[in-house]
């Protein structure tokens, strides 16, 4: 379980993260949503240790990240942040290896190459494999960084925006391939996400952001309503549904 206390985090007089408490569940697919500038990337940068909270706690499956030595959170958490450039000329295999380096600090092992490749093969990038990030799609190019995400093999996953670069295809495919992360290999997932459908496709657990602070959170049956999502984005927002199936999320 993933869990904040009164995280805060300002930049002068401008607060981004305003005492945020939350526990997100263990296992499957939380999602955090809101307008542009609610803290969801900041707060999501706060757990993973990217960035410095003025006051409140953090704890990851019972770590306090403040505390904990970098290379045991790094293999308990991972995160995919939203600006990922590497300078460096590197192949698919290169930077999906980055992520097995917690755990052989740069002296690979079989099990490690076994990691890599396994996550390799998980993201459909064997042809790919042996081709220079420069080379490819952006779409390629992120699912690539995820690849090595999984290859890190750690009990938490945080990824920022994954689905930028992506068209809809590919969008719904990487959701799949979370979908199933989080089924399949026990993953407990934490995305933050812009597009409304996705999350409430997906998720299983909602958590939505308005102006630094949670707005509310629950289910993603109890979230995705027209009264819940039309106050968080302060407009009209219809929800369509047949037989009680929610089909899609549209806006008036």
């Amino acid at each position: 379980m993933i869990v904040t206390a009164n995280v805060t985090k300002s930049y002068g007089e401008s607060c981004v993260v305003d005492g945020v408490s939350l526990e997100l569940p263990k296992g499957g697919i939380t999602s955090i949503i809101g307008p542009n500038g609610a803290g969801k990337s900041t707060l999501l940068s706060i757990v993973s240790r990217l960035m410095a909270m003025d006051r409140g706690t953090v704890t990851v499956g019972g770590l306090d990240v403040t505390r904990t030595p970098s290379d045991e959170l790094a293999r308990r958490l991972s995160i995919l942040r939203q600006d990922n450039h590497m300078t460096a000329r590197l192949t698919v295999r290169d930077l999906v290896s980055f992520g097995r380096y917690p755990h052989s600090k740069g002296r690979p092992t079989l099990e490690d190459k076994d990691h890599i490749e396994r996550a390799i093969g998980y993201l459909d990038l064997g042809a790919l494999a042996d081709r220079f990030l420069d080379e490819l799609s952006g779409g390629q190019r992120q699912r690539a960084f995820v690849a090595m995400v999984l290859a890190q093999d750690t009990d938490y996953v945080l990824l920022d925006e994954p689905l930028n670069n992506l068209d809809m295809k590919h969008a719904m495919s990487m959701m799949k391939l979370l979908r199933r992360a989080a089924n399949d290999l026990g993953k407990t997932v934490v995305l933050v996400l812009h597009d409304i459908n996705f999350a409430s496709w997906y998720s299983d657990h909602i958590v939505a952001m308005k102006l630094g602070k949670v707005a509310a959170q629950g289910p993603s049956a109890e979230m995705i309503r027209p009264e819940v999502l039309s106050d968080i984005y302060e407009m009209e927002i219809k929800v369509h549904e047949i037989g009680g199936q929610l089909i899609s999320v549209y806006y008036g």
